[in-house]
């Protein structure tokens, strides 16, 4: 196994940051991102970067931000609790149909996806009408979210119990994977969906009216943070706390439906879950590193503590591992949240050919038109590269790949 470790860069008036980005492409606007959230006064030590690293609002993804007195919603950003879910089945692949389009259809049919706008008529990536399942999963929740929306009103009317067990768009996905000894595992991404998109962006520009209210000059407006003691602070942590369990419980929600797709397809009994992972890449949480008490914030980074188990996912036509955490002291415990893109969505759509995209997704069962251009393995990093600059915070426990992958 590589030795890889980090390489280390000083910024003027900034802590040091520590990249993991040996042998992969790192973009310089992602790294004017980087510096720039260095030179927050709260930062605690130094920042380290994970090596799927690439530009994003405010704060880097691939970033971790160790802070202490202050927390950056959005550092966190907008899908708060995004993050993967992963189950071995008892199920072999001599065990699956020769033509998985059967399996593909019954799970688009089981789990919302996509998003349709306009006037009348509901958002297909949505419940038109719950079933009693989502509406009983929503309850668990419910009274926090009553507590939340009485402070702020107007989070009320967002998309939360209709959004509980849906995928959404983007770079969110379902798949069938293998393993090396031919095992199946269902592996899913996603997260706090319209509802936690509404916290963060609220939260977000709140934190912008109270800089623009005390006069505090940032490196970028972005960067806009709430200090511990205030009540904008606890009212976010709050809020944050509830979309990262709405997330967690919006993927094992999915998961239980996708299951279910799986009996309704496959005629022999099997079990599921033998293996599950369920972990975010979008979060904040309080944790203890290097003797002190810290908000660790993760925008696409996964935990890496000694022994704990995490989900790195490739492309749609990629490998995926599930790792476990090597306990990394100097990267805060964290690993990497996937590939990481190299090629933004208009490049992707500008750069990649349909003829391209169906071909770096032969095997697969999955979408093949242009309207998932934006999201061909071609837009990423090689995950081979990615999981060897970061030899030093996890071990490959499995190796998966994707014979069926829904897309919103």
């Amino acid at each position: 196994m590589s030795t890889a470790t980090y390489d280390f860069h000083q910024v003027d008036g900034g802590v040091p940051i520590k990249m993991w980005t040996r042998g992969v492409p790192v973009e310089d606007g992602a790294r004017d991102q980087l510096a720039r959230a260095s030179q927050m006064p709260f930062i605690f030590k130094h920042m380290a970067v994970m090596p799927d690293v690439h530009l994003g609002i405010g704060a880097t993804i691939g970033s971790v931000i160790p802070t202490k007195g202050a927390v950056i919603p959005a550092a966190v950003g907008v899908d708060i609790g995004c993050g993967m879910m992963a189950a071995r089945t008892s199920l072999m692949a001599s065990d699956l149909p020769d033509n998985l389009e059967g399996i593909r259809s019954a799970i688009e049919q089981a789990v919302p996806h996509g998003r349709s706008t306009g006037r009348g008529g509901r958002d297909k990536g949505s419940w038109g009408d719950p079933s009693p399942e989502i509406v009983a999963a929503w309850a668990t929740l419910a009274e926090r979210f009553g507590r939340i929306t009485a402070k702020h009103p107007r989070l009320k009317n967002t998309n939360n119990l209709v959004h509980l067990g849906t995928l959404g768009t983007g770079n969110h996905f379902i798949e069938l994977c293998l393993d090396t000894e031919q095992r199946v595992w269902i592996m899913l991404h996603s997260g706090s969906r319209g509802v936690g998109n509404a916290i963060g962006s609220f939260f977000i520009e709140l934190a912008k009216q109270d800089m623009r209210k005390w006069f505090v000059n940032l490196p970028d407006e972005n960067l806009a943070y709430f200090p511990e003691g205030t009540d904008h602070f606890d009212d976010y942590v709050e809020a944050v706390e509830w979309a990262q369990d709405f997330a967690a419980l919006n993927r094992r929600t999915m998961m239980t439906n996708v299951i279910r797709a799986l009996r309704g397809q496959i005629a022999k009994p099997f079990d599921a879950e033998l293996e599950a992972v369920n972990c975010h890449h979008n979060y904040v949480s309080r944790e203890n590193h290097f003797g002190e008490n810290v908000l660790v914030t993760r925008k696409g980074a996964v935990r890496a503590a000694k022994g704990t188990l995490g989900i790195i996912p490739g492309s749609m036509g990629a490998k995926s591992f599930i790792v476990r955490g090597l306990g990394n002291a100097e990267s805060f415990d964290s690993c990497s949240h996937g590939a990481g893109r190299v090629m933004s969505r208009t490049a992707a759509k500008k750069l990649v050919t349909l003829d391209e995209h169906i071909r770096d997704t032969e095997g697969v069962e999955c979408r093949k038109d242009a309207g998932v251009i934006d999201e061909t393995p071609k837009a990423y990093k090689p995950i081979e590269k990615v999981m060897a600059a970061q030899a030093d915070l996890v071990e490959v426990v499995h190796t998966l790949k994707q014979v069926v992958c829904v897309k919103g």
